[in-house]
């Protein structure tokens, strides 16, 4: 009998509560976080729900984008405004902060950097940690050296190449390569690459010399 009532019981128990506390009250309201947080007064909550609304709002100015999904860094970048990038490093924004806009899913501020051919920024964010082998979304990714290759930025490209930027052996590999005449100045980068090359069979070559 009572395992046949207690479904009844129960039902009974939880009416009363709603008769004790009035209608459009929970009784099990102690107990529920979500309660306390949306109706208690701004003035009773902890000092936890505080500096996570404020830490909420303070991520979202930090990482505030424009309508392409850039941040303050990758227009710095991109401009080749070295003061205002060390300043925004300095104050602690990422060094490979990823664009996800439409056109720009994946971009890092060093792409945006390597694509105006702007040396001194492309310095300052390797130094500060930026991926040199950060690729963008898609069937394949492009890297910050496909970026200066694409506007046949030279010095740029042979920058990258000296910093040990990421080339296969093969040109037309499309694995990691996007296809030559949407990158033409990706063949500086493979001139450079085979002069490095050389320089280092060249310097091996005449330590041992020098040893015998």
């Amino acid at each position: 009998m009572i395992t046949i009532f207690k479904p009844f019981m129960t039902f009974i128990v939880i009416v009363l509560n709603l008769r004790v506390f009035g209608p459009g009250l929970n009784p099990f309201a102690p107990y529920c976080v979500a309660h306390h947080s949306i109706n208690m007064p701004q003035e009773q909550r902890s000092p936890i729900s505080r500096s996570l609304s404020r830490r909420r709002s303070f991520r979202y100015e930090e990482f505030n984008t424009d309508d392409r999904g850039w941040t303050s860094l990758h227009i710095g970048a991109r401009k080749g405004d070295l003061k205002e990038v060390k300043r925004l490093l300095n104050e602690g924004m990422d060094v490979n902060a990823i664009a996800w806009g439409p056109k720009s899913k994946g971009l890092t501020p060093l792409h945006l950097a390597a694509e105006g051919g702007h040396l001194e920024v492309m310095d300052e964010l390797l130094e500060r940690g930026a991926n040199i082998d950060a690729r963008t979304k898609g069937a394949c990714g492009w890297t910050p050296l496909h970026s200066a290759a694409k506007e046949r930025r030279k010095k740029a490209v042979k920058f990258l190449v000296e910093n040990g930027a990421f080339l296969p052996d093969d040109i037309n590999d499309c694995r990691f390569n996007p296809p030559l005449h949407y990158c033409p100045g990706l063949e500086w980068a493979y001139e450079e690459m085979k002069r490095l090359q050389h320089e280092f069979v060249s310097s091996g070559e005449t330590s041992c010399s020098s040893e015998s």
